[in-house]
C-alpha cells in the first residue's frame, strides 16, 4: 500500500470512528422517544432485535462461517459470554439513567471511561504508568470525591458505566481480531436471549409489557433498537481497524460531550457549581491523559524511525 493510499485509509477511519462517536452521542434522545416504555423492557428489546439484525447481516454478508469457526472455539466463546454480560449491565445501566433523568451522570461515566482503562491495565495486565497517567487518575479521583462530598450524591450511575465499559474493552482485547465486529455482537446478544426472555416475563408480570400497545411508529421504533445498537458498533470497527490509536483515543470524547450537553442544555438536567467542580476536574484529567498519549505516540514513531534508519 502506497502512503497515499494509507493516508487516505487513516482518514477514512477517522471518519468511521467519528460517525459511531456521534450516532453514540446522541443515543439518549433516541431512548427517551421511546417513553413511556421502560429501561428494562428496553434493554429485552435491544438484545433481542440486535440478535435479528446480526443473523441478518450474517445472511446478507454470508459469514456464518466465520461464527461457527469460533464457536469450536472454547476460550473465545467463554470470553464472548463475559463481554456479553458486561455489556448487558452497560446497557441497563445507561437506559436506566436516560429514563431516570440523569444524562449528565452518564456523560460523566464515558468522560472517566479512558482513566479506568488506564487503571485496568495497572491492576489487570500489570502496566506501568507514566508520571502524566498518576496525575489524571489522581485528578479523576479528586473529582469523584468532589461530586459525593459536595454534591452530596454517590454518582454510581458513571461509575458503573465507566467500570462496565472499561472491562468491556479489555475482554475485546483479550479476544483481539478473532471475533469481527458482527459475530461478535451475535454471539454477545445470543448469550443474553435467556436473560432478556426471564426479564420479558417480569416485566410482563408485574408493570406490563408497553411494545405494541402505543402505535405503529413507536412500535417501529423500538423495533429499531437492534438497528441502532448494531450501526455504530460495526462503523466503530471499521474505523478503528484503519485509524491511528491516538486519533480513537481522541474521537471517544466526541460521545460524552454530545451526551453532556444533551443532558444540561437540551433536557435542562440540573448543573450546580459543585458538579461544574467535578467535571472540570474530569476535563483537566483527560486533557492530561491525551496529552500524554500524543507525546507517548510521537516518541514511539521517533524510535521506529530512527530503528528503520539503522
Amino acid at each position: 500500500m502506497t502512503p497515499a493510499d494509507t493516508a487516505r485509509e487513516e482518514r477514512l477511519g477517522g471518519i468511521y470512528a467519528f460517525a459511531a462517536y456521534f450516532l453514540w452521542g446522541f443515543m439518549p434522545l433516541y431512548f427517551l422517544t421511546l417513553a413511556p416504555i421502560g429501561p428494562w423492557e428496553i434493554v429485552v428489546w435491544r438484545i433481542l432485535f440486535s440478535l435479528l439484525f446480526c443473523a441478518v447481516l450474517l445472511t446478507v454478508t454470508r459469514t456464518w462461517g466465520k461464527l461457527f469457526a469460533i464457536l469450536r472455539d472454547r476460550r473465545l466463546v467463554f470470553w464472548t459470554i463475559v463481554a456479553g454480560l458486561l455489556i448487558y449491565v452497560n446497557w441497563q445501566v445507561f437506559l436506566i439513567g436516560i429514563l431516570t433523568g440523569h444524562v449528565i451522570e452518564g456523560s460523566l461515566g464515558y468522560f472517566i471511561n479512558p482513566i479506568v482503562t488506564v487503571l485496568l491495565g495497572v491492576i489487570v495486565l500489570k502496566e506501568r504508568l507514566r508520571t502524566a497517567q498518576w496525575v489524571a487518575i489522581g485528578f479523576a479521583g479528586l473529582a469523584v470525591i468532589v461530586i459525593i462530598v459536595a454534591y452530596g450524591s454517590f454518582p454510581w450511575i458513571a461509575l458503573t458505566l465507566a467500570a462496565s465499559f472499561g472491562a468491556y474493552g479489555l475482554v475485546k482485547k483479550q479476544i483481539g481480531p478473532r471475533v469481527d465486529a458482527i459475530s461478535g455482537l451475535t454471539l454477545e446478544s445470543l448469550w443474553l436471549t435467556p436473560i432478556a426472555l426471564i426479564q420479558l416475563v417480569v416485566v410482563a408480570s408485574t408493570t406490563g409489557l408497553v411494545f405494541g400497545t402505543q402505535g405503529a411508529g413507536h412500535t417501529v421504533l423500538v423495533t429499531l433498537a437492534g438497528v441502532v445498537t448494531a450501526v455504530p458498533l460495526l462503523l466503530f470497527a471499521s474505523g478503528a481497524r484503519r485509524a491511528p490509536l491516538t486519533v480513537i483515543g481522541l474521537l471517544q470524547f466526541v460521545a460524552p460531550i454530545l451526551q453532556f450537553i444533551t443532558g444540561a442544555w437540551i433536557l435542562q438536567e440540573p448543573m450546580p457549581l459543585e458538579r461544574w467542580i467535578g467535571f472540570g476536574l474530569v476535563w483537566v484529567a483527560l486533557i492530561v491523559l491525551s496529552a500524554d498519549s500524543l507525546i507517548a505516540g510521537r516518541r514511539a514513531r521517533g524510535a521506529a524511525d530512527v530503528v528503520d534508519l539503522v
